[in-house]
């Protein structure tokens, strides 16, 4: 089962591919990168954690392009500027 670290590694992970290609900003949602991580779809997901490890991350710059109704789900998707 992935935890915080877990995810907080593959999210630095795509920073620096995304910046590698040169890109100014990167729109990641909870539901890829959860999947990426692993153990999702499943009953057992973590969903929350990975939530919270995007809000984390989050910067002055940076901006949620979608939620959910309740914050945390895998249609989050947030708009993270490059470089980190």
């Amino acid at each position: 089962m992935p935890n915080r670290s877990d995810f907080q590694l593959k999210l630095n992970e795509l920073f620096i591919s995304f910046e590698g290609q040169g890109l100014s900003f990167a729109d990641i949602s909870a539901g890829d990168l959860h999947r990426l991580v692993g153990g999702y779809p499943s009953p057992d997901h973590r969903m929350p954690v990975c939530c919270d490890v995007m809000y984390g991350e989050m910067t002055s710059d940076d901006k949620v392009l979608e939620s959910p109704p309740k914050g945390k789900g895998a249609n989050l998707i947030i708009r993270y500027c490059l470089p980190r």
